[in-house]
């Protein structure tokens, strides 16, 4: 480089008219009228104009072999501009270059630099360092730069530590899959990638250590939805001497700092909180979407007697009829929709869709089957009148309330019912247990350290799928953002919950021996909370892929077009980590033959 830069490409305005300045940058367009040569600088402000004159031939001719992507430094003056672009914040001014030169070339680039273009996402990820000059991208990871800087501050403010903790750490098999890692020097043993740091941030607590935070990666070996990656990044704290209000209270302070730094919108504290099964009941999820209304009410007792076998034959032994009004769309969705929403709540277990829509006529699939005084139910539990479109559906509770959730969520989307922006809400008191039939046994909903109900200790070994917990989870837009609780600080009934969940003392010393032992050494009582970082940027971003704020993502199969991870390892470093692969040799065979 020749000179030193001054500014950036998108800082300049009219009060920097007559200014002499330097700008680096990539060529973003080019455009030759002649007599003149307009360059358009990019960098990850924003872009500036170049203009080079014919007369001066030294820099025109250069110009002139100068192709998109190249990077430049250019010496010149601001001036006003005669065509002025309203588009751009640097509109108003040109630079008339002196000197330009070039720093590099570029190759012709497989996608265009632009937010509106039309490329797949593999090739985007493949060239990410491409896709990263887009000013959508730029202003993604600024953004995500900006909140973690914030939260960094906030709990800095708030007297906390940042404590990192290891990446190699033990297999603790509770929950999703681990990333498992050879140990090349202890042979035959493993290391795992944290799928969170739980254990470890609650021997801080044990450590004296009394708050605690960190930005943190973890790693889950699962199968990819929109919104998850094998590794993503959690903001995780803990408090000593703390209970569920406490913990509240403190991020809620966080979430007002960042909805008033991010966002136009004015969050009101406190934040409500709303019991595990009023969200289970009334929206069939654990993350309802309160932005809008279309509660699911229970009609089965409506039911009890039809002479539709169908919901007749579901209205005892855990299993219900449940409705939900969708209010002014029975014009919206004709037989063919109807069907096709019959096929997705299929996905979700239930066998099969009702509806009914209220109109002069009454249409309905079960028409044959609603009496008048099954009609004046409907519409009495449902405040249902003309224009109203209900669906029914009738199965094992847990199968209906969750068919009927993702259903209210499907309809709210396509038809645009949102009533607010935004809408936040804590759920509380979730079940400790959840029946897992492929294992045979109960498992922890949230994980087995999140301490039970006082009053339902006593229904651990007896009744455990009445046990409830002080935990708690923020729920932004349907989405859970973040999720805590209060820990077990006691060995005892830590040993108790273990016991709950059928793992023998061999199992227990083998996966958590070191956390019970420290339990003995003394325990302040604690709790914590960890947001899903990556979540809450898509909430503050605006986007509903979480690859747009994540700087190399991976694909849905886990793999990172990029660098073409995962690969193959040679042989040699197999067996320096003494790892046989049962599919090598056959293929190493099939490539000789």
């Amino acid at each position: 480089m020749e000179f030193k830069r001054t500014h950036m490409c998108g800082s300049l305005r009219n009060s920097d008219l007559g200014k002499e300045v330097v700008l680096m940058g990539w060529v973003a367009k080019k455009r030759n009228l002649g007599s003149l040569v307009f360059i358009d600088l990019r960098d990850k402000t924003g872009i500036s104009q170049i203009v080079i004159r014919e007369e001066d031939s030294e820099n025109y001719q250069k110009a002139r072999e100068i192709s998109p992507e190249y990077v430049l430094e250019v010496k010149g003056k601001v001036y006003e501009r005669e065509s002025k672009n309203p588009d751009i914040p640097t509109g108003d001014i040109e630079i008339i270059a002196y000197k330009i030169n070039i720093l590099d070339k570029a190759k012709t680039p497989p996608i265009y630099i632009k937010d509106d273009d039309d490329v797949s996402e593999n090739l985007r990820l493949k060239y990410r360092y491409l896709d990263m000059r887009k000013p959508s991208v730029q202003k993604n990871l600024k953004l995500r730069s900006d909140i973690v800087r914030t939260m960094r501050e906030y709990f800095y403010d708030n007297d906390f530590t940042e404590v990192e903790t290891p990446f190699l750490t033990k297999p603790t098999p509770e929950g999703a899959r681990d990333y498992l890692v050879p140990s090349r020097i202890n042979d035959g043993k493993f290391y795992a990638l944290p799928q969170s740091p739980q254990l470890l941030k609650q021997i801080l607590m044990i450590g004296s250590l009394d708050r605690y935070f960190q930005v943190v990666k973890c790693f889950r070996d699962e199968d990819l939805r929109a919104n998850r990656q094998p590794e993503f990044t959690q903001l995780d704290l803990e408090m000593s001497f703390s209970n569920q209000d406490d913990v509240i209270a403190m991020n809620e302070g966080l979430l007002k700092v960042l909805f008033d730094n991010y966002t136009d919108y004015n969050l009101e504290l406190p934040i409500n909180r709303m019991d595990y099964s009023e969200a289970m009941e009334s929206y069939g999820s654990d993350k309802p979407d309160l932005r809008y209304g279309y509660k699911i009410k229970n009609v089965t007792d409506l039911f009890v007697d039809s002479e539709f076998k169908v919901f007749a034959e579901n209205t005892s032994d855990g299993k219900s009829v449940r409705a939900i009004n969708f209010k002014g769309l029975e014009e919206k969705y004709s037989r063919k929709q109807l069907d096709k929403l019959t096929d997705f709540v299929k996905d979700y277990g239930l066998k099969g869709l009702s509806y009914i829509k209220f109109n002069d006529s009454m249409q309905s699939s079960i028409k044959k089957f609603l009496t008048d005084e099954l009609i004046d139910g409907l519409r009495e539990k449902l405040d249902a009148e003309d224009g109203d479109l209900i669906f029914l559906a009738a199965d094992k509770d847990r199968t209906v309330l969750e068919a009927l959730g993702a259903l209210r969520v499907k309809i709210a989307k396509d038809n645009k019912l949102f009533e607010k922006e935004y809408a936040l809400t804590w759920v509380v008191n979730f079940p400790m247990f959840e029946y897992s039939e492929e294992e045979d046994r109960y498992v922890a909903q949230h994980h087995p350290f999140t301490m039970p109900n006082e009053e339902d200790i006593d229904l651990l070994l007896t009744e455990p799928e009445k046990v409830r917990t002080q935990a708690y989870d923020i729920v932004i837009n349907g989405d859970e953002m973040g999720g805590g609780s209060v820990r077990i600080n006691n060995s005892d009934l830590q040993k108790k919950v273990f016991e709950a969940l059928k793992l023998s003392d061999e199992d227990i010393k083998n996966k958590f021996g070191f956390f019970i032992e420290a339990l003995q050494y003394g325990t302040p009582p604690h709790a914590g909370l960890a947001y899903g970082l990556d979540r809450l940027l898509m909430l503050f971003a605006k986007t509903d892929n979480i690859k747009d704020i994540i700087a190399f993502p991976k694909t849905q199969s886990a793999t990172c077009p990029l660098t073409e991870a995962p690969a193959l390892v040679d042989e040699k470093a197999l067996e320096e980590l003494n790892i046989k692969l049962r599919w090598f040799y056959k293929w190493q065979w099939l490539k000789k033959v």
